[in-house]
C-alpha cells in the first residue's frame, strides 16, 4: 500500500478560510483519517516557507559545532526537557516497554517560552513543565529562529485541535481551556551519516507511539525516513512532500477517544548502507497540553456497549512516565531483543 493510498494529504486552509461545506469536508477527512492510521499531512497551513529554511540553517549550524561547545548547553536533568542530548542517550522503544539499543540521533529541546510567574508555573510539576529554556552561544540566529518558529506551530496546533474537536462531535473550543498553558516541546533531531552499519536492532528512531496530544512535523528529503503502522500491521513509508507538515495523533487523543483514533506505532529507518550521504535533520514540534489537564473519556466516545477503557489520567503524568522508560538507557552490555 502506498503512502497516498493511506495518509492523505488535507488543505486546513479550507476550515480557516472556506466555506461551511468546506470547513465540514476538512472535519470528516481528519475524522476518518484519525480513526484508520492517525497520521495525515496538511498543506494551507500558512507557515513561511522562509521561516522553515531559517529555522534548518541554523539549526544544522548548532549540530556542526563541536561536541565540546554542544555540551555547554546539554540537558541537566533527564526529566526536563530543555537543552542538547547526545547521539544515542536514549531509546524511545524502551518507552513501549522494548528493549533496544539507542537510537542514533541527537537532538536539542525547547519548551514553553513565556512561564508565568505564579505557583503553577514555578512549583510542584510546573518546574519540571516550564523549566527555562537553554539557547546556545552559536549560530546566532538560534534563538529567534527557534522561538518564531515554536510560536508558528502553536498556531497550527491550536487551529488542529479546533478541528479535532468538532471531528470528535464536541463544542469547537472544547479543548482550549486544556491547552492554553500547554507544555508542548520544539525538538531538532539531527540524524547524521551512517558511514559504518549499525548494531544489530538499532535504528534512528526505534518503534514507539507519541506522548501526547499531536505532533507536527517537518521532514528533508533525505535518505533513510519515517515508518508508520497500519491497524493491520503493515508498515508504511511517510514520503517527502515539499510544502507539507506531517501530523500524527498522540496518545493522549488516543485515550480520550477511547481508542476510537489512533496512536500509531512509527519509528525512522536507517539509510541503505550504499548511500552517498544520509544525513537528515528533521524539526518536531510535540503538544503537549496543560500538564493538569485531565485526560479521561470524552462523553462522545462511549457507550454502555463501549465503557471507558483507561482509567483518568492528566497530561503530565503521562509525558512523565513515558519520557522516564525512554531515558532509562541500560548499558551498552545489557542483552537487547
Amino acid at each position: 500500500m502506498s503512502m497516498s493510498d493511506s495518509v492523505p494529504t488535507i488543505d486546513v486552509s479550507r476550515f480557516v478560510h472556506g466555506s461551511p461545506s468546506e470547513r465540514d469536508a476538512v472535519v470528516r477527512q481528519v475524522a476518518e483519517t484519525c480513526e484508520r492510521i492517525g497520521f495525515f499531512l496538511i498543506k494551507g497551513h500558512g507557515v513561511p516557507d522562509d521561516l522553515i529554511a531559517r529555522t534548518y540553517a541554523s539549526a544544522r549550524s548548532f549540530f556542526d559545532l563541536p561536541k565540546e561547545e554542544k555540551l555547554e548547553v546539554k540537558r541537566i536533568r533527564p526529566e526536563v526537557s530543555r537543552g542538547y542530548n547526545s547521539l544515542a542517550d536514549q531509546s524511545l522503544s524502551r518507552s513501549m516497554g522494548i528493549l533496544s539499543p539507542p537510537d542514533l540521533q541527537e537532538s536539542f529541546n525547547i519548551g514553553p517560552l513565556n512561564a508565568g510567574s505564579d505557583p503553577y508555573f514555578t512549583e510542584g510539576f510546573g518546574v519540571v513543565h516550564f523549566a527555562p529554556n537553554q539557547w546556545p552561544k552559536r549560530p546566532s540566529d538560534f534563538r529567534a529562529n527557534a522561538t518564531e518558529y515554536y510560536s508558528a506551530m502553536e498556531k497550527v496546533s491550536w487551529q488542529l485541535m479546533r478541528i479535532f474537536a468538532l471531528s470528535l462531535g464536541l463544542e469547537e473550543s472544547f479543548f482550549d481551556g486544556k491547552i492554553d498553558k500547554h507544555v508542548s516541546s520544539l525538538r531538532f533531531i539531527n540524524y547524521p551519516d551512517q558511514p559504518l552499519p549499525p548494531a544489530e536492532g538499532q535504528k534512528r528512531a526505534g518503534e514507539h507511539t507519541d506522548y501526547g496530544a499531536l505532533t507536527i512535523l517537518k521532514v528533508e528529503d533525505a535518505p533513510g525516513g519515517l515508518q508508520v503502522r497500519d491497524r493491520a500491521g503493515n508498515w508504511i513509508d511517510i514520503g517527502y512532500l515539499p510544502g507539507t507538515f506531517v501530523v500524527n495523533i498522540g496518545d493522549l487523543m488516543m485515550q480520550w477517544t477511547n481508542d476510537r483514533w489512533i496512536s500509531t506505532l512509527h519509528r525512522v529507518m536507517n539509510p541503505p548502507l550504499d548511500a552517498a550521504t544520509s544525513r537528515r535533520i528533521s524539526l518536531v514540534f510535540f503538544h503537549q497540553p496543560n500538564y493538569d489537564a485531565e485526560v479521561a473519556c470524552l462523553p462522545t466516545c462511549a457507550s454502555a456497549e463501549n465503557p471507558a477503557k483507561y482509567p483518568a489520567t492528566t497530561s503530565g503524568a503521562h509525558w512523565r512516565g513515558k519520557n522516564q522508560a525512554a531515558r532509562n538507557v541500560k548499558p551498552a552490555e545489557e542483552k537487547v531483543a
